[in-house]
């Protein structure tokens, strides 16, 4: 690798396509923080706060980016001096005092300064010396419990300060914690080097220090057998906003790591002794120091500093934290003959110089053309790289996959009205208002149906009233939302019987989703069809245009009879939402619709649309993993029209589908009833 600038380009170029070039981590990130806005009034309503920290939430998408949620209660007051409780009201606030006196750099306890009713402080509450103090372990044990209780979640085990666990493929790290606005002396050596610096800029590291920080549960290793009282200061959130501070060079430095530990350095080893957070405070000490240019063609030895410095410390055995640096993270970790090993393996690669990358399958894919060939043309600027089509279908599946778990009563909902009203005034991002947009629909649509099922006043002048509002929420919606969003009004005028206007509107949608140029899933798209009917769009116009999303019908909200049993089933088993292909709810729609309105041909040729649909998708318009959803709707719609034996057959296909949506209850007791049906025919 004697041409290091062109070497480096070529990887530049390479981490984009793999890692994801500015304008996709840009996308990432304006999603993320606009979700982020509109949730933050509702959660204060409702006295409890979350955040998404890890890989995931800094904007990479590795296979195993991971998921961090931390979770804390408002009304819980973590105070640093004693002089700070007066800011609280003790009739309402739980004031915690953290400790920080004879607890090693980094690590506090937490004194409880008021009496309690909260469940989580009693439960986790330990007396000493007089002193209420709040014990880390009792509180990883709650956490694991809580979590042990949600069905949906398999093979859950601890992991430091969280409780891991999968739902279905992705993988979790749940901490319940404490959240503090009040800076600990400790810190103020780290905000004094971020001045003197100027990194991260002024403007970041005040809104740093306005967001606060955590105590998550667990004690120093200083001690092996751990202190069941002492809590762990994080960062988890200055950390996402200097991540994002970063620019684009040292964001993929940041990645090229990730992937040199995961690929070279921790392959095949069970307990690693490095992890990614170590990497990730290397690159935010090289940052702050300065002593690194950051510039494409400079991308490798940009690796290689980062490198040398992680090398130095694993060699003298201390690595010190990023805000506290005298917290040494190596401490009862990197130490002894483990040490040793780990230092002569990094040797190793440090001999091999910036080759020892191509040990990555990831990294020589992207080196060996350059490498091989001194004509390799270098691929040109972003626009090339990730044509429009491409980048439209990231933003359509970062938004579309951001679930607002919207919530299940009319007050919490009119917040999340209130909050996008006021969000919409404000200056955003281009990426930020297509968030908004579509968050702005799904808030309207499940704004609607929820006040449907809270009319308690049936006069007939309430009656309309609601109708008439319900009525131009999900029109709104189905203007400002993706294309299927029309399918939420098609269902409520077939719940209250107006099926005309069902079939009105079905057709109309189902005209719309038949268009070349329609994106519903990423990689099934004609890309020239879209490049030319809706590439010169704005964002706004292309999601409303051609962008297709799945209908989701939440467990909180009656939407349709035929389907209820499926919502319960599914609500049973912690299954929330069931999501349903709008390919194949345009279908169900018109044959039910036809049916009610006794036109026999319509109905039948629906059907036979529908089953169609299922026998010969590929998945380009039916999800593999709803295909037990659809297969029951098939025959849900053949049990409707008489046809029994379809219907038995339908049933059993669903069965026999993964069991994405747990109804297989509710697909058993409909096989019994249509068993029934049959027999009671056969004897008469």
């Amino acid at each position: 690798m004697d041409d290091i600038p062109r070497v480096s380009e070529v990887l530049y170029v390479g981490l984009c396509r793999d890692v994801g070039t500015p304008t996709e981590v840009t996308v990432r990130r304006d999603v993320w923080d606009m979700r982020e806005m509109i949730k933050k009034p509702v959660q204060i309503y409702g006295g409890e706060r979350s955040m998404l920290s890890g890989s995931h939430g800094e904007g990479f998408r590795f296979k195993s980016s991971d998921m961090d949620l931390m979770f804390w209660f408002c009304d819980h007051k973590l105070i640093s001096d004693i002089s700070q409780a007066r800011l609280y009201d003790r009739t309402k606030h739980d004031i915690i005092l953290m400790e920080d006196s004879d607890t090693p750099p980094g690590f506090v306890k937490l004194q409880l300064l008021t009496s309690t009713q909260d469940d989580v402080i009693v439960s986790t509450a330990v007396p000493v010396n007089d002193r209420i103090y709040i014990s880390s372990l009792l509180l990883q044990q709650l956490t694991f419990e809580q979590v042990k209780n949600i069905k949906s979640c398999q093979n859950i085990t601890s992991h430091g300060p969280c409780t891991n666990a999968y739902t279905g493929s992705i993988e979790f790290d749940y901490a319940v914690c404490f959240a503090g606005t009040h800076w600990p002396a400790l810190t103020r050596p780290w905000i004094e080097r971020c001045l003197w610096h100027t990194w991260p800029p002024a403007s970041v590291l005040a809104e740093i220090l306005e967001n606060g920080y955590h105590c998550v549960p667990i004690g120093s290793k200083i001690d092996s057998s751990g202190n069941l009282l002492e809590w762990r200061l994080s960062f988890s959130q200055a950390e996402y906003k200097l991540v994002s501070t970063m620019n684009h060079t040292q964001f993929l430095v940041y990645g090229l790591l990730k992937i040199f530990l995961k690929e070279i350095v921790n392959y095949g080893v069970e307990e690693p002794l490095l992890c990614s957070y170590f990497l990730k405070t290397t690159v935010f000490w090289m940052i702050q120091e300065g002593s690194v240019e950051w510039r494409p063609n400079n991308l490798l030895n940009c690796f290689w500093k980062c490198f040398k410095y992680l090398i130095h410390y694993v060699y003298r055995g201390v690595f010190p934290n990023f805000f506290i640096p005298q917290n040494n993270m190596f401490i009862n970790k990197v130490v002894g003959a483990a040490r040793t090993a780990l230092l002569e393996q990094l040797y190793r690669y440090y001999n091999m110089g910036v080759s020892c990358l191509l040990l990555s399958p990831t990294l020589r894919s992207i080196l060996e053309p350059a490498l091989s060939s001194l004509t390799f043309v270098i691929p040109s600027a972003e626009e090339h790289i990730k044509a429009v089509v491409d980048l439209d279908s990231t933003a359509m599946w970062e938004i579309f996959s951001k679930h607002m778990h919207t919530a299940d009563e009319l007050p919490r909902l009119l917040i999340l009205l209130s909050t996008v009203d006021k969000l919409s005034h404000l200056s955003l991002s281009p990426y930020q208002t297509l968030t908004l947009q579509y968050f702005t629909a799904e808030i309207l649509i499940c704004t609607a149906f929820m006040m449907v099922n809270s009319t308690s006043n049936n006069t007939c002048k309430n009656v309309y009233k609601v109708d008439r509002i319900v009525c131009n929420m999900l029109k709104l919606a189905s203007r400002i939302g993706p294309v299927s969003y029309s399918l939420y009004l098609a269902l409520y005028y077939y719940r209250t019987g107006r099926y005309n206007e069902v079939l009105r509107v079905t057709y109309l949608t189902k005209q719309r989703l038949s268009q070349p140029y329609i994106m519903y899933r990423s990689g099934h798209v004609d890309r020239q069809r879209y490049s030319e009917a809706v590439g010169s769009l704005s964002l706004s116009r292309k999601m409303k245009t051609a962008w297709v999303a799945n209908v989701k019908l939440r467990s909180e909200v009656h939407y349709i009879d035929e389907l209820i049993l499926e919502q319960e089933v599914s609500k049973q088993n912690d299954q929330n939402v069931l999501y349903i292909s709008p390919f194949v709810l345009t279908d169900m729609l018109l044959v039910l619709s036809h049916y009610r309105l006794g036109n026999r041909s319509q109905y039948l040729q629906s059907l036979t649309d529908l089953q169609t649909l299922l026998l010969y998708d590929d998945g380009r318009y039916v999800p593999l993993h709803f295909r037990d959803l659809s297969w029951q709707i098939l025959g849900i719609c053949q049990h409707v029209v008489g046809d029994l034996h379809g219907a038995l057959q339908s049933y059993r296909e669903s069965l026999r589908q993964e069991q994405y949506h747990n109804i297989k209850t509710a697909t058993e007791n409909r096989i019994v009833f249509v068993e029934r049906q049959l027999h009671r025919n056969m004897q008469s």
